[in-house]
């Protein structure tokens, strides 16, 4: 459950003890009925993974309170949207299968759930084969490209003292609402940190 390198740590800072009843009290290897109850309401989780060298990557996923799927105490699974293309993360699980997956609500329990465990990619119709309530979206941009399955090996919850307690915005009648599956470039973010015009520039620069 505890890396060497966490051991080591404790005992040059004295938290041995404590992390001991952390371990014991608040990890499990499966995730309990609050917290299956707790990840179905979720609109949104952070997602680290790691290529084979052990570089890594963190990303976001969002959707439908639900999109983060309890198969049962032992498995999670999200959809994979076309994206941008890059793909980093389903990448870096063929070439790594661990993964963290750390879910904070921000606006009721004020409190977050860490879930670490093995994942692999699953063809639609494989998961839904074996799980036919699967929601269906008609909508392309929302159409799950693949599965992430995930084999939960610890969940335990992230402390709630530091976490900001956000509201949410009630939109005005007629508001644009979040853009799921849109392949506007400005609805997206367009080029907001100027990456793309840097690219032109430096291209340019250099003939």
């Amino acid at each position: 459950m505890a890396s060497d390198g966490e051991r080591r740590l404790q005992e040059e800072l004295g938290t041995t003890e404590r992390a001991g009843r952390f371990y014991d009290e608040q990890v499990l290897p499966h995730v309990n009925a609050r917290m299956r109850e707790f990840v179905a309401r979720q609109e949104m989780f952070f997602l680290a993974t790691a290529d084979r060298n052990g570089e890594c990557d963190n990303t976001f996923r969002a959707g439908p309170p639900g999109f983060l799927r309890v198969l049962d105490e032992h498995t999670l699974a999200y959809p994979e949207y076309r994206g941008n293309g890059v793909l980093a993360s389903m990448g870096n699980i063929r070439e790594n299968p661990h993964v963290g997956i750390l879910m904070v609500d921000f606006f009721q329990d004020r409190v977050g759930l860490h879930v670490n465990g093995r994942a692999r990619l699953v063809a639609d119709a494989e998961l839904r084969a074996a799980h036919p309530a699967l929601p269906v979206d008609d909508v392309p941009g929302r159409r799950p490209a693949v599965w992430v399955e995930v084999t939960v090996e610890e969940a335990y919850i992230h402390c709630a003292k530091h976490i900001p307690h956000l509201s949410k915005v009630v939109r005005e009648p007629g508001g644009r609402g979040r853009a799921w599956g849109t392949d506007d470039a400005r609805r997206k973010g367009g080029d907001f940190f100027g990456a793309a015009a840097e690219a032109r520039e430096g291209a340019a620069a250099g003939r």
